[in-house]
């Protein structure tokens, strides 16, 4: 049947109990392309038949269907004339994970991050009433990304504007689903019925025409109405926020959820259907492990174990872990910190080991921030592991409510650089440009797995803001069993001495540098490789030292150039007056988002592999020598 559905328009040709059917099937084909790709399994398996309901009933693209994130978007992609290349998905070059306009016409926003569709949805339908157009907009929302404020914000403002938008909450954890019984359906189809509307809006009208005591009669009946739906129906919150509410719905009965789609869709107002759904839903595996699979490598089609490397090197994720746990076991004053990515980040292990000390705020960067800088003040050490991608949404946190105040607070900057097949949205490319230039923070990265537990011990006990980055990626293989030591702040150090050229490489370009310098040596050229381990301060006696030595150097990290750990060594050396006596080649990201794909095949395309640093050294360093002569 799925080979069948080229357009959503193919849908409406099925009879709706054919739904089911066609869900089975795609179900199928998203368990067989994620075990090769690897992606966002259980979450996208729980919203299939959501999928289906939405563009039997909607007229996309016409009526414009926004997506949170791409955690749900797999069924749409397979539904709108993507089917021949799903098997691309996360690949490079192929299909993003994720909603993307330059994709289809179908993807109505690019969105890597959560929370952001309600507002979306909402500034899409005031364009079109101001603009005189007439057509339905959606936003489709998780349970986990209304914990964001971001949510909330665009919940408050469409309820206040009264706009015709309709907000589907996917729920599938939220507690409020368990109020799903026979009175609540009950509810629901009363509600969604045209006449009950129908004669909801005349009485209203009709009450509202007495004098003097008509208005107040509405709002006692509204009041009772709320009051009773608060005590049956999970919705008092929404209704409060001027929607009406509709659930909660089985979101994997099709006849059900079109039927309520429907009847709501002819409402006016802001509308929010509560959907109810299971995680990993047609895959056994998924559904008993639901976060394992929330974004997984490739596995075993038949018995769902992923497809792992057990003799490689821990993660740097792994090794943060183990760290924070044995720093932990010393010092009662540390406490984790995440939001909504214990498992991404490492800190599950620590949650199991010190739940009292570990606190998961969910989709809620911000608040994660603000709540450290609490706990800092009261003399904790809370240490904040969050993606780099996702600390940019706590900005203004880090900068007014922490290094304003000179608060101690750890913050871990994980999967920073390129991470690989979730593509733009998520590559932490600017944490270097974004964090370095604030006052009083300091900023390291660990060449290997080794230095990034030195780094941790240093960071819990310093005075003062700190941030360490580390990539998504495992480590070189450094030894991790020597006792933890203190690291002196700003202080780089030379791995090794060459006559001609200074390399400076910092974090995960360490190693590639040294890599570079072995291949530039049979070329003749002998370079010096310092490790800078402090984006800042930088180690200023050192950088003085080397000018005096050498009047070139190259700066290589995994960053974008602008604003980032080579311009941070211009500004140095200009300070020092020492910019018009040396060159400085920079090596970094380019001004560009990156595209998803394998993070060795985005980094050589990006010229940040060993052999591609070396090439662009040996080709500068040459045109130098002709410029001196």
């Amino acid at each position: 049947m799925l080979e069948k559905i080229n357009d959503p328009k193919d849908l409406k040709k099925l009879d709706i109990k054919d739904l089911s059917i066609l869900a089975g099937e795609i179900r199928s084909e998203i368990v067989k392309v994620v075990s090769v790709t690897g992606g966002h399994l259980s979450s996208n398996l729980g919203a299939v038949d959501l999928t289906l309901a939405l563009h039997y009933v909607f007229d996309a693209p016409r009526d414009k269907i926004v997506w949170d994130v791409g955690h749900q978007t797999y069924a749409h992609k397979l539904i709108t004339g993507r089917r021949g290349r799903f098997h691309t998905l996360r690949k490079h070059k192929g299909l993003s994970g994720f909603p993307k306009r330059e994709e289809s016409v179908y993807d109505v926003f690019d969105s890597g991050h959560s929370s952001t569709s309600i507002s979306v949805a909402l500034g899409i339908a005031c364009a079109r009433d101001l603009q005189g157009e007439d057509y339905k907009v959606v936003a489709v929302i998780g349970d986990g990304s209304m914990t964001s404020g971001v949510a909330f914000e665009g919940l408050n403002q469409a309820g206040g504007l009264k706009k015709n938008i309709i907000v589907i909450l996917n729920d599938n954890e939220m507690s409020i689903s368990k109020n799903v019984g026979a009175l609540s359906k009950y509810l629901t189809k009363l509600i969604t019925n045209p006449d009950y509307n129908k004669l909801y809006q005349n009485l209203k009208d009709l009450l509202q025409d007495i004098p003097v005591i008509g208005d107040r009669i509405v709002d006692l009946g509204k009041k009772m109405t709320e009051g009773l739906k608060g005590v049956f129906v999970p919705g008092a919150l929404f209704e409060e926020m001027g929607f009406r509410y509709f659930g909660p719905v089985d979101g994997h009965n099709i006849p059900e959820m079109a039927d309520v789609m429907k009847k709501v869709s002819n409402l006016e107002g802001p509308r929010l259907i509560h959907v109810v759904t299971k995680k990993g839903r047609g895959f056994k595996p998924a559904e008993d492990n639901p976060d394992v699979f929330h974004s997984s490598p490739p596995f075993d089609l038949e018995t769902g174990i992923l497809k792992t490397q057990p003799a490689a090197p821990p993660s740097f994720a792994r090794v943060f872990s183990r760290t924070l746990i044995e720093l932990a076991e010393r010092d009662e004053k540390i406490v984790a910190i995440t939001a909504a990515m214990s498992l991404g980040t490492g800190l599950e292990d620590f949650s199991k080991k010190y739940p009292q000390r570990f606190f998961d705020v969910g989709i809620a960067e911000e608040h994660a921030m603000v709540f450290a800088a609490g706990l800092a003040l009261e003399g904790m050490k809370p240490v904040v592991a969050i993606y780099s991608t996702f600390l940019q949404r706590a900005y203004d946190q880090v900068l007014h409510d922490i290094c304003l105040q000179n608060l101690s607070v750890v913050i871990i900057s994980a999967h920073s650089g390129i991470v690989g097949e979730d593509g733009p949205t998520h590559h932490g490319v600017f944490d270097l440009s974004y964090l370095r230039h604030l006052p009083g923070i300091t900023v390291m990265a660990p060449k290997d797995e080794a230095e990034l537990r030195h780094m941790l011990k240093t960071a819990c006990n310093h005075k003062g803001p700190v941030a360490i980055r580390y990539p998504k990626d495992r480590g070189v293989g450094a030894d991790i069993s020597v006792p933890l030591k203190m690291i002196d702040i700003g202080l780089a150090e030379v791995l090794k001495k060459g006559g001609d050229i200074a390399v400076l490489g910092i974090g995960s370009m360490v190693y590639p540098c040294l890599k570079a310098s072995e291949i530039l040596e049979k070329e003749g050229i002998k370079p010096c490789v310092v490790n800078a381990r402090f984006i800042k301060p930088l180690d200023r006696d050192l950088l003085v030292e080397l000018a005096g030595t050498f009047g070139k150097f190259v700066t290589v990290e995994e960053n974008t150039l602008e604003g980032g750990f080579g311009s941070a060594v211009m500004e140095l050396f200009e300070k020092e007056n020492l910019a018009g006596k040396i060159a400085i080649k920079r090596i970094g990201l380019p001004d560009r988002f990156i595209e998803h794909g394998p993070r060795p095949v985005l980094l050589k395309e990006c010229g940040l592999d060993a052999e591609s640093i070396a090439a662009t050294i040996e080709v500068w360093f040459k045109r130098q020598l002709k410029i001196k002569n």
